[in-house]
């Protein structure tokens, strides 16, 4: 596939790429706290564990933009056999040109695997251009859809700009929502408390003393302090809760072990403990000023604990790093009454199949007017005290 200054090519797994070439793309500013989910070595870690690979409906087929030699333009990329993992829900598309005599599987995902979380979809190296490098991304994939025989291509959780260069190539646009915490130059727990009206406040306090009345703290684990056996114990947590929600965990213990080897400095795991004995914990990392929540479990029911580990203490982490953001991942109203504020979420869509394109093209009209309407709503209904 090409286009004039560009050469699109279709690479396999990020270690066909190697961690150079992608994170000249992933970033291209050489700030020393990277978006963390778009880095090679959470790429990496993701496939090299057989977390993300063909096994488990994961084929990786990274789309690369070269100019000359040299890659300027990256699509994490993947042909999915199922679509599970995604957080963008589209079963019932796939129910719909099943029963019209088509197959929507295979399909191509342009995401992170398992992770609702946004940030950059179509990754431009230092001194391309953006623009005509997104547009070679987005023509590349879909000519990508025709060419590997597959029903559509989906980028999920992109960031807005690169929503709307999509329009702009034909994709169909999608929102959702989410919720997030925003830091307004908290200096304290307590600061934070004192913007939410009475009834709120007191609800969170009576949450956080009845955490610490069972007698449970917190350890902060990050960089070089998080050891095997700490992921040991958090895996413990992670497969109870997963397989109680999923029937299957998506990742394997590997997976750990390889991001806390290769990016540890981006990774905060929040271990709550009854005396020495760890019985809950949760899975961040953090990038670009965000800290963004990701897996949780526990061994013990504690009420409130689940808020405690995945909310609070990361509200409690933001404040004293200076951070700008807590995203604490998908779904979840509960977090609202909590002081997170329901936020837009976007993904693209290339469906190849006339007749589905049009009926998802009017239900997403629908949905997007819905969803807007749900977060101004859900925005009335925050806890914080209303001005005058």
């Amino acid at each position: 596939m090409t286009d004039e200054a560009f050469t699109a090519r279709l690479k396999g797994r990020a270690a066909d790429i190697g961690m150079a070439a992608w994170n000249a793309c992933a970033n291209p500013s050489g700030r020393s706290d990277p978006h963390p989910f778009t880095r090679y070595e959470f790429f990496a870690a993701l496939e090299e564990s057989n977390s993300a690979v063909p096994r488990t409906g994961w084929q990786p087929v990274h789309l690369a933009i070269e100019r000359g030699e040299q890659i300027v333009g990256l699509m994490p990329l993947y042909v999915k056999a199922h679509s599970q993992g995604e957080y963008v829900f589209d079963h019932a598309w796939a129910d719909a040109l099943e029963r019209a005599g088509g197959n929507y599987y295979p399909k191509l995902q342009a995401c992170v695997p398992f992770t609702p979380v946004t940030g950059p979809r179509l990754l431009v190296a230092d001194g391309a251009d953006v623009a005509a490098t997104r547009a070679a991304l987005l023509s590349a994939g879909a000519a990508a859809v025709e060419r590997l025989e597959c029903s559509s291509l989906h980028i999920t959780f992109p960031t807005e700009d690169e929503w709307h260069a999509a329009e702009q190539m034909g994709y169909l646009l999608r929102t959702d929502r989410q919720f997030h915490w925003l830091n307004h130059g908290y200096g304290s727990f307590d600061d934070f408390l004192g913007a939410l009206s009475s009834s709120k406040r007191k609800n969170l306090k009576k949450e956080r003393a009845a955490v610490r009345a069972e007698g449970i703290a917190f350890d902060w684990l990050t960089g070089t302090d998080i050891t095997e056996a700490h992921w040991d114990a958090f895996f413990d947590f992670y497969m109870d809760t997963g397989g109680r929600k999923w029937g299957h965990p998506y990742l394997t213990r590997e997976f750990f072990s390889r991001i806390g080897s290769s990016m540890a400095d981006q990774v905060l795991l929040i271990l709550a403990r009854r005396g020495k004995t760890y019985i809950a914990g949760a899975l961040n990392l953090f990038g670009e000023g965000v800290l963004f929540g990701r897996n949780w479990g526990c061994t013990e029911f504690v009420p409130f604990l689940h808020f405690e580990t995945c909310y609070y203490q990361a509200i409690d982490f933001a404040i004293a790093k200076g951070l700008s953001k807590v995203e604490a991942g998908a779904q979840g109203e509960h977090k609202l009454l909590r002081g997170y504020n329901p936020v837009p979420t976007y993904s693209a869509h290339f469906i190849a199949h006339d007749g589905l394109r049009q009926a998802v093209a009017n239900y997403l009209q629908a949905e997007r007017e819905a969803i807007a309407e749900d977060i101004e709503g859900l925005a009335a209904a925050a806890p914080f005290k209303k001005t005058p």
